[in-house]
């Protein structure tokens, strides 16, 4: 008599993970070619390169109170959803800007619209993704739940950024514009066949007792994930003004680390604490991005990017669980989105502040700013690592 094959246990949350893939592939294309199309198509310098970058992240923390609320009341797929038709709304402002390439400023103006149309979307498709899958999984499973959601979003972002390089070199910024429409559209129609998971109440937690949870993971987070900002808004430009090739791979070495560690040890967080795990990756992190900054050779800072993408993978969901733990239960879809929103807030401010040292001190200082606010966030973490004596961490 045959048996039945055990069902993976983070079964019920893949059709989540392949819409926060699908959903993701639009910034996965744009990353590595949106910087290159603003400064060289459109003859911008790296202020407003970052500033272009950072228009999505402001516009994603304005949106994660809302995100989160909404997942918590109307429901984590109702989320989703209201991301994704905001995604396809910056996937045609792509398009428009492509009818003023006489008027750059113009054209750069309605990219920005784009990019915050497109800040609402990240912002309500992680959030209501990570809420959607810790709602289907254990609670002892959290921070898998949380590392297995980000790793479908940087899968994205890895298979998306010499995609997008490939589409950027045969049909240009069009081809990108046209994809930005498409694949949201798409992810749209896999999530709406999926049931919706409607809260039972009205959730009860405060917005101050979910922010004063979440508060030191959020400001650790915030430390050390502007180095996100450095690798997406900056890498391949670095490789471009260096003089070395496959930018792009760069790149997506960074996501492709991410996504290898997280496969291979995202049950960390939840086997060892999420502060212990947050804390040694941010050593490795920091190596990487001395790697990239000291580099002579293109290789050279393809392995600092590789190892600052394994350093990164586990830094969200380690303090993503610390967030969740200490936060209401009611209002874990708030927690996500306060916790995001501290990242927005560095990559915000932090991104375009990044270009403007780039202009003052060169491209190579971005990389030692970032190793040096994320040693800056270690002291924080330990903050958070359990006292000799103190009860274990659930």
């Amino acid at each position: 008599m045959s048996q039945t094959p055990a069902r993976h246990p983070l079964a019920p949350a893949f059709p989540v993970m392949a819409a926060v893939f699908v959903g993701y592939l639009v910034v996965g294309m744009a990353l590595p070619v949106l910087p290159l199309h603003v400064h060289d198509d459109l003859g911008f310098g790296p202020f407003v390169v970052g500033l272009v970058s950072g228009g999505q992240f402001l516009a994603a923390l304005a949106s994660r109170l809302w995100a989160g609320h909404l997942a918590d009341t109307r429901g984590s797929r109702h989320a989703v959803l209201v991301g994704l038709c905001a995604a396809i709304g910056g996937g045609g402002c792509y398009i428009l800007s492509l009818l003023f390439p006489q008027q750059p400023v113009l054209a750069v103006s309605v990219i920005l619209i784009g990019r915050i149309l497109l800040g609402g979307a990240e912002s309500l498709i992680i959030t209501g993704g990570i809420s959607w899958a810790l709602a289907l999984l254990p609670a002892n499973m959290a921070g898998k739940a949380i590392a297995w959601v980000g790793m479908a979003m940087f899968a994205a972002m890895a298979v998306g950024s010499p995609v997008g390089d490939l589409v950027y070199r045969h049909a240009g910024f069009g081809g990108i514009a046209v994809s930005a429409l498409l694949l949201p559209a798409m992810a749209a129609a896999l999530v709406w066949r999926e049931p919706a998971l409607v809260p039972k109440a009205r959730p009860q937690g405060s917005v101050r007792a979910v922010v004063s949870a979440v508060i030191l993971p959020g400001i650790a987070f915030a430390l050390s994930g502007i180095t996100f900002g450095a690798v997406t808004s900056f890498l391949t430009l670095y490789f471009a003004q260096a003089g070395w090739a496959h930018g792009a791979l760069a790149f997506t070495g960074f996501a492709a680390a991410l996504i290898v560690a997280r496969f291979l040890w995202g049950d960390l967080p939840d086997r060892m604490g999420g502060a212990q795990t947050a804390l040694g990756c941010m050593v490795v992190q920091t190596a990487g991005l001395l790697m990239i900054a000291l580099a002579g050779k293109g290789w050279v800072a393809i392995v600092g990017a590789g190892l600052c993408g394994g350093g990164f993978s586990l830094i969200f969901p380690g303090l993503g669980r610390e967030a969740v733990r200490r936060a209401p239960d009611d209002s874990k879809g708030m927690a996500m989105g306060v916790y995001n929103a501290f990242l927005d807030v560095t990559l915000g401010l932090g991104s375009p502040a990044l270009g403007a040292l780039a202009g003052l001190a060169g491209l190579r200082s971005v990389f030692i700013a970032s190793a040096v606010t994320t040693v800056l966030a270690m002291p924080v973490v330990a903050l958070m690592l359990p006292r000799k004596g103190s009860a274990t961490q659930t």
